[in-house]
C-alpha cells in the first residue's frame, strides 16, 4: 500500500469515528478501524519475491518469503523484486564486423537479481537497462570480431558477451548466468560466395588426394618393375595371368605378336591351357592402335596342340 492509500484509509477511519460520536456507533467503528489497520500492515511474500521497504523515505529492510508486517503511513513497499532466473532476447541488425561484413545477430541472456536492494534503489528500470546493455555489448563484440570467427566459434563469443554484460550489470545487483547467440544471418550474395569457396576447397582437397594416390601407384609400379627386372620368369607369369583374365569369356580372339607368343611359351601348350581353348593369332608386325583390315591383315589362327 502506497502512502496515499494509507492516508486515505486513516482519513476514512477518522471520519467514521467522528460520525460515530454523534450516532453512538463506537464499538463497530473501532472494530472496523482495527480491521483496516491490520489489513494495511500485513504483507505476504512468495518464496521468489523480495520486498524493499522504506520508512519515512529511508531504507528500512528487505523482506523475503513469508508473512510480515509494516507500519501503515510510515512504511511503504517501493519495489517487489523477482529473484528467479529471467531471460531477455536482444539483437543487432546490420552490424559491421571487423572485416566490414553486415550481419544480423539474435541472442538471449539469462540473468537473475542477487541483490534486491541495489536493483530497486540503484537504477530506475533494471529490465530496460539490461536490454540496452546487452544490445550495446553485442554490437561491440561484432565490431571487434571477424566473420569467420563469429560463425565458427560461438562459444567464445557467448563467453565474451557474458563477461561484458555481467561487469556492467553487477553494480545493479544483477548476475548474468549465460548468453547464447541463436542466429547469425549474413547477406545472400555473401552466402553464395562462401558456398563457392567451400566447393573450391573441397575440389582442391580431392585433387591433392588423387595426386597422392597416383604417386603411391607409381611408386608401386617402380617396385614391381625392379622385381620383374630381376626375375624374367615372374614377368612371363604375370603376362600369362593378364591374358587369362582378358579371355575369361569363351570365343574371344587374342591378337599377339609372334615374338611375344614364342617368349611366353615356345611350344604353345601352356599358353593354350591358360587361354582355355580361345584363338591366338600370331603376327610378325607390331600391334597398331587401329583395327587391321583386309584379308592379309590377320594370319590363320594357330591352335595349340592338344
Amino acid at each position: 500500500m502506497n502512502p496515499l492509500t494509507s492516508f486515505l484509509v486513516v482519513a476514512c477511519v477518522a471520519a467514521a469515528l467522528a460520525v460515530g460520536y454523534f450516532v453512538d456507533l463506537y464499538p463497530a467503528l473501532i472494530l472496523f478501524a482495527v480491521a483496516v489497520a491490520i489489513a494495511a500492515s500485513l504483507k505476504m511474500a512468495n518464496v521468489w519475491q523480495k520486498f524493499v521497504i522504506l520508512r519515512l523515505g529511508k531504507l528500512q529492510s528487505v523482506r523475503g518469503a513469508g508473512l510480515f508486517a509494516i507500519i501503515p503511513v510510515i512504511d511503504s513497499v517501493v519495489a517487489v523484486i523477482d529473484s528467479r532466473i529471467q531471460t531477455t532476447a536482444f539483437n543487432a541488425e546490420q552490424a559491421l564486423t571487423r572485416d566490414t561484413v553486415p550481419v544480423n545477430v539474435d541472442a538471449i541472456v539469462f540473468w537473475h537479481v542477487h541483490d534486491a536492494e541495489k536493483a530497486a534503489l540503484a537504477i530506475t528500470d533494471y529490465r530496460q537497462a539490461i536490454d540496452r546493455v546487452a544490445q550495446t555489448s553485442l554490437r561491440e563484440m561484432i565490431g571487434s570480431s571477424v566473420l569467420a570467427t563469429l560463425l565458427s566459434d560461438r562459444k567464445q563469443a557467448d563467453e565474451q558477451l557474458k563477461v561484458e554484460i555481467g561487469q556492467k550489470t553487477a553494480p545493479w545487483g544483477i548476475s548474468v548466468s549465460s548468453v547464447e547467440i541463436r542466429d547469425v544471418a549474413i547477406p545472400a550474395a555473401l552466402q553464395d560466395a562462401m558456398s563457392r569457396q567451400a566447393q573450391a576447397e573441397r575440389e582442391k582437397q580431392a585433387r591433392v588426394i588423387l595426386g597422392s594416390a597416383e604417386a603411391a601407384i607409381a611408386s608401386s609400379f617402380v617396385s614391381a618393375a625392379d622385381i620383374y627386372a630381376g626375375h624374367p620368369m615372374a614377368l612371363q607369369l604375370r603376362a600369362m595371368n593378364i591374358i587369362y583374365e582378358t579371355t575369361l569369356e569363351r570365343g574371344a580372339t587374342i591378337l599377339l605378336p609372334s615374338s611375344m607368343v614364342d617368349s611366353l611359351n615356345p611350344s604353345g601348350r601352356i599358353l593354350g591351357v591358360a587361354l582355355g581353348g580361345n584363338d591366338v593369332l600370331k603376327t610378325d608386325r607390331a600391334l597398331e592402335p587401329t583395327q587391321p583390315t583386309g584379308a592379309e591383315a590377320l594370319p590363320l589362327p594357330v591352335r595349340p596342340a592338344a
